[in-house]
C-alpha cells in the first residue's frame, strides 16, 4: 500500500508533466494508439516510454504501460454466515504490464504480463491469487489503408470483450482478469463491423507461467455491430458457440455443448439513455437438451450530460431449470461475464434469476462521483438454485420452495484526480430472506472495500 500512495504523490505533483496527448485509457489496452506522439514536441520521459521511435519515419515503435491495484476488503457474515469468519479482511493487489510494438499500420505485436495477489485471505480461488502468467500475447494483421474499411487478423493469447459485458468480458472487478487463446478477424466498413473468432479459454491456475493452452473449454462465433441506425441508434447481432468438458448445474455434471444467439439494441448519446439485450440459448448437456433464455433491460435519464449526473433501472429475467430430471436444462449459461455482476461483492451471478435495480449517479466535485443503488433478487424458478458469476452452483433449490433470495443496499464513493488515478469506497449491504433462510445460514452481510488503482 505504501508503493501505491508514493507513486499517487508523484503523479498528482507532477501530473502536468505526463501529458497523454488525447488519448486516454481504454478498458481494452491493446486499443490504445500512441502514434498521435510521433510529432510530440515536449519530449517528456513518459510520452517517451509511451512512444519510442524504432525507425527513421517513426512509424515503426514501441508503447510500454502498465497498471498497479490494491483492494482492501472486509466482510461481516461472507457467505451469508457459511464462510469462516475473518475479523480483519483481506488485500488483492493486481499488476498487469504490457509491450505494444507497432510497425506501420499492418503489423504489430502486443504482449502482457499480469501478477495477481492475494494477502490474508482465509481461502483463495485463481481469480483471487494467479502469481505471475503471461496473459496477452498476440501477432496483430491488417489489410486495407482506408480509415473507414479493413480486414484484421489477430492470432495468439487475447482479452476479449463484446456489448455491455453480459457474456464475453474481461472480467475488470474481480483480481485475476481473463484471456483466450485463439483467433479473431475483423472486418470493418463504415457503420458496420463484424468479428469472427474461434478460440479456447485460458483457465487460470496458481502458481507462475502455468496457465498453459488447454481444449476443455471453447468458444466460438460472429459478432456484428451496425452504429447510427435511425431511431435505434447501435444495434448488436451475435452467435456465440461454447464446448466444455465438464459443467455442473443443479440438475448434474456432464459435458455441455450449447449455442446463444441474441441481440443488443443500445444509445448512449442522448438524455434518455438505454440498453437492451436478449439471448436464446439451445444445445445438449449430458443427456439434456438445453432450452434457456435471458431479457435484460438498462434505462436511464442523464440530466446533465456534461456531468452525467444521471438515475436508471435495470432488470433482468434469467431462465432457471423447470424441472428436475426431466431430460431438459432450462439454467441459462451466461459464458464469460464480467465477474462482478451486481457490485464488487459479487456473490449472485446471472442464471435462474429474476432482479429489479433502481440506481442513481451524480457528481460531487468534477473529480468524485457518488453512486447509490438498491437490487432485489428471486429465483425464476424454484427447481434450480443460485449460481455465482462462474456458473459455479452456490445452493441448491431441491427442497426449497420460496423464490424470495433477498435486497441488496450499495453505495459507491469514487475519487479520480487525474487520468492516471482512481480511488474508490463501497459499501454494500445485503438482506437475506427466506430462500437463503432455508438454504444457507441466512446471515445479512455487510461489505466494505478501498481500492486504489493507478494506470500509465
Amino acid at each position: 500500500m505504501k508503493t501505491l500512495l508514493f507513486l499517487a504523490f508523484i503523479f498528482i505533483a507532477f501530473k502536468e508533466s505526463f501529458a497523454q496527448g488525447k488519448e486516454a485509457f481504454k478498458l481494452l489496452r491493446y486499443d490504445e494508439d500512441y502514434s498521435s506522439l510521433k510529432n510530440d514536441t515536449a519530449k517528456s520521459w513518459y510520452n517517451k516510454m509511451k512512444y519510442t521511435p524504432l525507425s527513421k519515419t517513426g512509424n515503426t515503435f514501441l508503447s510500454i504501460g502498465g497498471e498497479v491495484r490494491f483492494q482492501y476488503f472486509y466482510f461481516k457474515n461472507e457467505d451469508w454466515g457459511d464462510a469462516p469468519k475473518d475479523s480483519n479482511g483481506y488485500v488483492l493487489s493486481r499488476y498487469l504490464t504490457h509491450a505494444d510494438f507497432r510497425a506501420g499500420k499492418h503489423f504489430r505485436t502486443f504482449v502482457q504480463l499480469q501478477s495477481s495477489l492475494a494477502n490474508d485471505k482465509l481461502s483463495t480461488s485463481p481469480v483471487d491469487e494467479n502469481a505471475l502468467e503471461l496473459h496477452q500475447a498476440f501477432v496483430y494483421f491488417k489489410l486495407g489503408s482506408k480509415p473507414t474499411a479493413s480486414l484484421t487478423f489477430r492470432v495468439g493469447r487475447q482479452e476479449l470483450s463484446y456489448g455491455s459485458q453480459r457474456l464475453i468480458s474481461v472480467r475488470e472487478l474481480p483480481n485475476n482478469r481473463q484471456s483466450f487463446d485463439g483467433l479473431k478477424t475483423i472486418l470493418t466498413s463504415g457503420n458496420y463491423k463484424l468479428d469472427f473468432l474461434y478460440t479456447q479459454y485460458v483457465t487460470a491456475k496458481k502458481g507462475i507461467f502455468n496457465d498453459g493452452i488447454s481444449d476443455k473449454v471453447k468458444l466460438w462465433g460472429a459478432y456484428l455491430t451496425r452504429n447510427e441506425i435511425p431511431f435505434l441508434q447501435n444495434i448488436d447481432l451475435y452467435y456465440l458457440g461454447l464446448q466444455k468438458t465438464k459443467t455442473t448445474f443443479d440438475d448434474g455434471s456432464g459435458t455441455e455443448t450449447r449455442h446463444s444467439i441474441g441481440t443488443r439494441i443500445w444509445n448512449s448519446k442522448n438524455n434518455w439513455q438505454y440498453d437492451v439485450e436478449g439471448v436464446f440459448q439451445w444445445g445438449t448437456f449430458a443427456v439434456n437438451n438445453i432450452s434457456a433464455w435471458t431479457a435484460s433491460t438498462n434505462i436511464f435519464y442523464v440530466f446533465d450530460l456534461k456531468s452525467k449526473a444521471l438515475a436508471g433501472l435495470k432488470t433482468e429475467l434469467i431462465s432457471g431449470d423447470k424441472n428436475y430430471n426431466d431430460g431438459k436444462l432450462n439454467t441459462f449459461n451466461p459464458l464469460f461475464p464480467r465477474g462482478a455482476y451486481f457490485g464488487l461483492a459479487a456473490w449472485i451471478g446471472p442464471s435462474n434469476l429474476f432482479d429489479v435495480h433502481p440506481y442513481i449517479e451524480f457528481p460531487i466535485h468534477k473529480s468524485l462521483v457518488f453512486k447509490a443503488d438498491v437490487d432485489l433478487f428471486w429465483r425464476m424458478s424454484e427447481n434450480d438454485g443460485i449460481y455465482g458469476p462462474n456458473v459455479q452452483v452456490i445452493y441448491s433449490g431441491k427442497g426449497h420452495s420460496s423464490k424470495k433470495i433477498g435486497q441488496q443496499l450499495g453505495t459507491e464513493l469514487t475519487y479520480t484526480p487525474n487520468p492516471f488515478l482512481n480511488f474508490r469506497g463501497e459499501f454494500t449491504w445485503f438482506k437475506t430472506d427466506d430462500y437463503l433462510k432455508q438454504a444457507s445460514a441466512g446471515k445479512d452481510i455487510l461489505m466494505a472495500g478501498i481500492t486504489g488503482q493507478l494506470k500509465f
